[in-house]
């Protein structure tokens, strides 16, 4: 796919996202990683380091070298928030732990964050600087 249609749709998804209110926390999360990953695949293609036939879908399908490459090009923050709202999902989309409200809104900042960073990097500016949070979400 190519670096405008990864555009298109990750803006697409974030418009839906707007209409999600703190009980739609399982849409904000899913909805959030899958914007996430078209902001992604849109600075990997614009940057060249991708070619369209081949899209990042998620970090744990990455070789190393690969994470390493991306991590480099790309900051290691922005696949670090992908990450953490992969994280997510298994406590607050499959699972049930309270206080998915305050997962779905994380997962929303995090998404700007990586929409701000890989606008930045396809045009060679700073990415904004991420939060520091723990990975995985505390369990009550």
């Amino acid at each position: 796919m190519t670096p405008e249609r990864h555009h298109e749709k990750a803006e697409r998804f974030e418009r839906s996202l707007a209409l999600c209110g703190d009980a739609d926390h399982e849409a904000r999360i899913e909805g959030a990683m899958l914007a996430a990953s078209h902001w992604i695949n849109f600075a990997l293609h614009a940057l060249a380091l991708a070619p369209p036939e081949k899209d990042f879908q998620h970090p744990y399908f990455l070789t190393d070298d690969e994470r390493s490459t991306y991590d480099q090009a790309l900051g290691p923050e922005l696949l670090r928030a992908y990450d953490e709202i992969e994280d997510l999902r298994p406590f607050y989309v499959r699972g049930a732990d309270a206080d998915g409200a305050t997962a779905g809104r994380r997962a929303i900042a995090l998404l700007g964050l990586i929409r701000d960073g890989a606008l930045a990097k396809s045009t060679g500016a700073r990415p904004p600087a991420i939060e520091s949070r723990p990975r995985t979400p505390a369990r009550p």
